[in-house]
């Protein structure tokens, strides 16, 4: 499992906070590179030794020339650039695997509060389609981990875990049978897939809306498993990584020879010694444990999936993710605390919040801007621009002016005087010409009249023409309800006609034909 070290530094004082994780041996620099160091000391102190105290003096002269040259051409090797391209491209796939990794929760949450029922089978349905998820993921991790392959090598191992039955075991190896050549990881998200189209069926699952988001979630699942499946198969080019190990060991083999210490005059007249090398190759000793500390770990992430420290831990993802999907949709479904009123009821949300220590409250964050001193900058609001001056006084003239001709031009809309006449028998609404906007009109004049009109434009034309159409539609409103309420009052008025008449008191409908009588027989007289 990856080692975690986040607690360690999460405060950096004095000198930093990376020294005290030098001490550490699990995952560290020195547990990948040891064995490797010990080689190349070892290598180089051979040929020391060699060339100190065994090789003759025509020798010497040989060994010399091998030296100054693997010096000279030894820094040709661009191996900063090789390896640091190499590794960044291993550390973004290692983080990439994980991430890639798929969660069970999410579909566990969607089961648990989308498949209802708190009937054994209701319950039956809900745990086997967490298992098949949960038996998915295990299988494909068992293609492209050799840890989770020595754990269930076979289908029977599967099955002892309450993973797989023994019935579904046997369809699966009669697929096998029939087609060999594919995995056959995806044959329990269609079960689980299966289950769910049945909830629906059977009522369990409410809406379609509720399937169609299980379903995403399962096809979300599935093409995180395809995907790590992709991770497996399709790895960095051979090619790449082959160019970046014979650099790092070409360099460290022409190092070995390059850093000797020889006693040789050169020809500027100086001699070649390096009396630090004589005795222990420091600098080659750091190089070792930059570079080959580099290969290290572009080695140890570009398979997370294997034995090393820093390799996922997958036997603790398998175990927890079955154990947390039965709890989600079993032991928590439908289930939770009582609902009581927080302590900040009363308040509807707190001015602070307590803290163990009042040391420890700390002030709020300000902008970057707020305590920015702008005196500096009213002041030069006070400098005047002549290339930008103005006359305030012309400009405010003119203005006048627009408004002047604004006011010849002004759109006028006057409403004809509607008298609203209601009875418990009759509703009535009337339009009349008299009043103060017939007086007004006739003031106006002709003239005055036919210089507006020739003066406005098709904007204002179109303006007055969607104003008279707005005020015809309101009229229409109007007498739309003013007839309904005519339909609804008509009933009533029936209704007291009736019981007038049950009570034997004349009605008002008589009183009024009698009236309309008695004035007509006044009209004839005259």
């Amino acid at each position: 499992m990856t080692v975690s070290y986040t607690a360690e530094v999460a405060s950096c004082r004095h000198f930093g906070c990376f020294w005290k994780l030098l001490a550490r041996w699990r995952a560290s620099i020195y547990k990948i590179i040891w064995v490797d160091l010990l080689a190349f000391l070892a290598s180089f102190y051979c040929m020391a030794l060699l060339y100190r105290y065994v090789l003759r003096d025509s020798d010497k002269e040989i060994f010399e020339d091998i030296v100054v040259y693997c010096h000279s051409y030894g820094t040709l090797i661009p191996l900063s650039f090789v390896l640091g391209f190499y590794v960044s491209i291993i550390v973004d796939r290692w983080w990439n695997q994980y991430i890639t990794v798929p969660w069970p929760d999410p579909l566990a949450v969607y089961v648990s509060a989308l498949v209802r029922g708190q009937d054994e089978h209701g319950r039956l349905m809900r745990r086997t389609i967490m298992r098949y998820v949960c038996l998915a993921l295990t299988m494909v991790l068992s293609m492209i981990s050799p840890v989770i392959k020595r754990r269930f090598p076979n289908y029977d191992y599967l099955i002892e875990a309450g993973m797989l039955n023994a019935n579904e075991a046997n369809i699966i190896k009669a697929m096998d049978a029939k087609f060999p050549k594919h995995p056959k990881y995806w044959m329990p998200i269609m079960w689980a897939s299966s289950i769910v189209t049945r909830a629906r069926k059977e009522g369990r699952i409410w809406d379609d809306f509720s399937l169609k988001s299980m379903i995403d979630e399962l096809n979300k699942f599935r093409a995180g498993c395809n995907m790590l499946i992709h991770y497996d198969t399709i790895s960095v080019p051979l090619v790449y990584t082959q160019v970046v190990t014979l650099a790092v060991y070409t360099y460290f083999m022409a190092a070995i020879f390059g850093h000797q210490w020889i006693d040789r005059e050169l020809a500027s007249g100086s001699r070649y010694t390096n009396v630090i090398n004589y005795y222990f190759p420091l600098f080659s000793t750091l190089e070792f444990f930059f570079f080959m500390g580099w290969l290290k770990v572009a080695e140890t992430l570009i398979c997370p999936f294997g034995d090393d420290d820093d390799d996922f831990e997958l036997n603790w993802l398998i175990d927890r993710n079955l154990q947390v999907s039965y709890l989600i949709v079993d032991e928590m479904h439908n289930d939770h605390p009582q609902l009581v009123r927080d302590q900040y009821w009363d308040e509807v949300f707190p001015n602070e919040l307590p803290y163990a220590a009042e040391g420890q409250r700390a002030e709020h964050p300000e902008a970057s801007t707020a305590r920015m001193d702008l005196s500096k900058i009213n002041t030069v609001t006070s400098v005047p621009n002549k290339a930008h001056s103005f006359d305030l006084e012309k400009d405010w003239t003119d203005f006048d002016d627009e408004d002047e001709g604004e006011e010849e031009n002004e759109l006028r809309i006057r409403f004809a005087t509607r008298d609203f006449r209601s009875s418990r028998s009759s509703i009535s609404i009337s339009f009349s010409s008299d009043g103060p906007f017939a007086q007004v009109e006739e003031e106006l004049g002709e003239e005055e009249h036919l210089s507006r009109e020739t003066s406005k434009d098709d904007f204002d034309r179109l303006k007055e023409e969607r104003e008279r159409e707005r005020i015809t539609r309101q009229i229409h409103q109007a007498a739309m309800t003013l007839e309904l309420m005519k339909g609804e009052i008509a009933p009533g008025t029936s209704s007291e006609l009736g019981s007038d008449q049950d009570h034997g008191r004349p009605t008002r409908k008589d009183s009024e034909i009698q009236t309309d009588k008695s004035h007509i027989s006044k009209k004839k007289g005259k």
